[in-house]
């Protein structure tokens, strides 16, 4: 993922990512009960370092976005991610992460300061923000999407019983699932850049059924 640094390929990852969030995520097929066969468990490979959980953090948020829940855990190997979902759901959370990690990770890796242990202070901080600010704009789209369907007042829960599913899924299939120690804190000047950088990044923004895009980005 990290090597994806391409403009062109990232934006070609973030529009076919809001095409499937468009025509599937609340579409009436995609209501209908989930089949086990189609539910999946997938991995991605975190790595290490201080920006392992900041990395986290931004998948997810666009697990949560996608009605999938992602998980870690530590080994030997590293830090490895797990989404679990509907298989068309984890295609497009992996899809989104792709183009956003690559996009973070270029804003993030421009800014230097005065030493190498500040610049990593920063650009952590900077990654969370970025992380938190797609999330929101995330929930945004996934909020307009429920709105502009026929019967909203049955989309949402609908919704919400597919991802009972799902976490019951990845508790049988991944074991006890637990809460992660809080990350430390981070700088908030760093948090600030991330959150505005994420406000332009593209996740993939179009219009649905003429709402204006998320994210109006300075």
């Amino acid at each position: 993922a990290e090597g994806t640094d391409v403009a062109e390929e990232a934006d070609a990852f973030a529009r076919k990512a809001a095409d499937l969030i468009a025509r599937h995520r609340v579409s009436e097929a995609a209501l209908r009960e989930v089949d086990p066969d189609e539910l999946e468990i997938i991995e991605l490979d975190l790595g290490r370092g201080a920006y392992v959980r900041a990395r986290f953090h931004l998948l997810a948020g666009i697990a949560d976005a996608h009605g999938c829940l992602a998980t870690f855990m530590t080994g030997s190997r590293g830090t490895i991610a797990h989404i679990t979902g509907h298989r068309r759901d984890t295609l497009t959370a992996r899809v989104l992460f792709t183009s956003l990690l690559a996009q973070m990770n270029t804003r993030a890796g421009a800014e230097r300061r005065a030493t190498a242990a500040a610049t990593q202070r920063w650009r952590r901080a900077f990654m969370f923000g970025f992380a938190d600010q797609v999330a929101a704009m995330l929930e945004t789209a996934r909020a307009e999407a429920v709105s502009a369907t026929p019967d909203p007042g049955s989309t949402l829960p609908a919704l919400r019983a597919q991802e009972a599913v799902v976490r019951d899924f990845a508790n049988e299939r991944l074991g006890r699932i637990v809460s992660a120690r809080p990350a430390a804190p981070a700088v908030r000047d760093g948090l600030n850049a991330g959150r505005r950088a994420a406000a332009d990044s593209d996740v993939g923004r179009v219009r649905l059924r003429g709402r204006a895009a998320i994210g109006a980005g300075s």
